[in-house]
C-alpha cells in the first residue's frame, strides 16, 4: 500500500497515503465503528483502537504553540488518538493553545502543554523529566522549532513583490505558486549575533532535544524522530555551491543543512528508529512574513506522515512536501 518514488539518492517526495491518514485532516465528527460520533458513543472508548491505530502513543512537538505549522502538527497527531505534549517558549501562547482544545474537540488527555526553550539546557532537561514522569516513555519527537536568523526589509520585500507581479505582499503566495523567485538574501540583513542565534535554535536546539529525550525514545517499540528542515538547506545545493546564487538567507540555510546532515547521522546510529527530516513546503506563517502559498494544515501533513511511518518505512532521508 505504501509507495515511495525516488527522485535522487537521499531525497524522496512523499507520494503515498495510508487509508486512515485521510481521516486526520477532516476528522471533526470522528465517527466510530458503530456509526455514532466518538464523543456520543456509549459502547466504545473515546479512542477506538481500530479507527485510531496509534492510540496510546506519546509525542512531543517543539514550537507547537497556538498557531503555525507546530500547532497543526499537534492537532493532526492528537486527532489520531496520540497524546501530544505541545511546547512553546512563551508560556502565554502555550496556555492559549490549551484553551483552544475544546474548540478542536480534544480532551485534557489529548493535548498537554509544557514550557520549553530549546536554547536553554535546563528547560530541555525539565521537559524531559516531565515526559518521564507523565508518560514513562516517548514514541514520537517532532523538532519543529526554528527562527529565520535575519532582519527582513519589509519595504524591499514589497518592492520585490510588486516588481515580480505588481501585487501586494498579501498576494505574494500566488507568485510563489507560479515559481516567482524572491531573493531573500538581497532583502535581508545578517549579523553575527542573528546567525549565532539561528544556528543555536534551529540546529543545536534540535540536537539538544534528541539527546535529552533519546533514553525515553529507546523505551518505545516504534520510535520516530522527525526534524523539520527546508529545501534551503539541501545537501545537493551545498555540494553544488548554488545556495548563494539562489538567494537563500545564509544563517537559515546553514542551520537547515546541518539538520539534514544530523538526521542522516542519527539514522545510521539508531538502527531501530525511523529518523527523517522534511521540508513542509512554502507556508504562510510569521516566519516568512506570510509569503508562503500553503496553509499550515497542508504543510503539517508531511511531518505527521513521517511521524506515523510504518515499521518498514524509510529512515535517514530528506522528504519534500507531498
Amino acid at each position: 500500500m505504501n509507495q515511495y518514488r525516488i527522485y535522487h539518492l537521499y531525497t524522496y517526495r512523499i507520494t503515498y497515503k495510508v487509508e486512515y491518514f485521510a481521516t486526520y485532516i477532516d476528522s471533526g465528527s470522528r465517527t466510530c465503528l458503530c456509526k455514532s460520533t466518538l464523543k456520543d458513543c456509549g459502547d466504545h472508548s473515546f479512542r477506538c483502537n481500530f479507527f485510531f491505530p496509534f492510540n496510546g502513543r506519546y509525542a512531543v512537538v517543539t514550537a507547537g504553540a497556538n498557531k503555525g505549522i507546530g500547532f497543526e502538527i499537534c492537532r493532526q497527531l492528537a486527532s489520531q488518538g496520540i497524546i501530544v505534549l505541545l511546547t512553546a517558549r512563551d508560556k502565554k501562547r502555550g496556555v492559549d493553545a490549551v484553551e483552544l482544545k475544546e474548540s478542536n474537540d480534544f480532551s485534557d488527555q489529548d493535548l498537554l502543554f509544557h514550557q520549553l526553550d530549546v536554547e536553554d539546557s535546563s528547560s530541555v532537561a525539565s521537559l524531559a523529566e516531565f515526559v518521564k514522569t507523565q508518560f514513562g516513555r516517548l514514541d514520537i519527537l517532532v523538532n519543529n522549532a526554528g527562527i529565520g536568523g535575519s532582519l527582513v526589509d519589509t519595504d524591499a520585500l514589497k518592492a520585490a513583490t510588486a516588481a515580480a507581479g505588481g501585487v501586494s505582499i498579501n498576494q505574494v503566495r500566488f507568485l510563489m505558486a507560479r515559481r516567482t523567485h524572491i531573493n531573500w538574501k538581497a532583502i535581508s540583513t545578517h549579523t553575527y549575533e542573528l546567525t549565532l542565534e539561528c544556528v543555536e535554535t534551529n540546529y543545536c536546539g534540535t540536537r539538544r532535544m534528541v539527546e535529552a529525550l533519546l533514553p525515553l525514545l529507546q523505551l518505545s517499540q516504534s520510535p520516530r524522530i522527525v526534524n523539520v528542515s527546508s529545501t534551503m538547506g539541501k545537501l545537493k545545493d551545498v555540494k553544488a555551491g548554488s545556495q548563494e546564487a539562489k538567494g537563500w538567507p545564509i544563517a537559515y540555510s546553514v542551520s537547515k543543512a546541518a539538520i539534514i546532515a544530523y538526521t542522516r547521522i542519527l539514522a545510521k546510529k539508531l538502527a531501530n528508529f525511523k529518523v527523517n527530516c522534511v521540508c513542509p513546503g512554502s507556508t504562510s506563517t510569521d516566519l516568512n512574513y506570510r509569503t508562503g502559498k500553503q496553509t499550515t494544515a497542508e504543510s503539517a501533513e508531511s511531518p505527521v506522515m513521517l511521524a506515523l511511518l510504518p515499521d518498514d518505512g524509510p529512515s535517514g532521508l530528506f522528504f519534500l512536501h507531498k
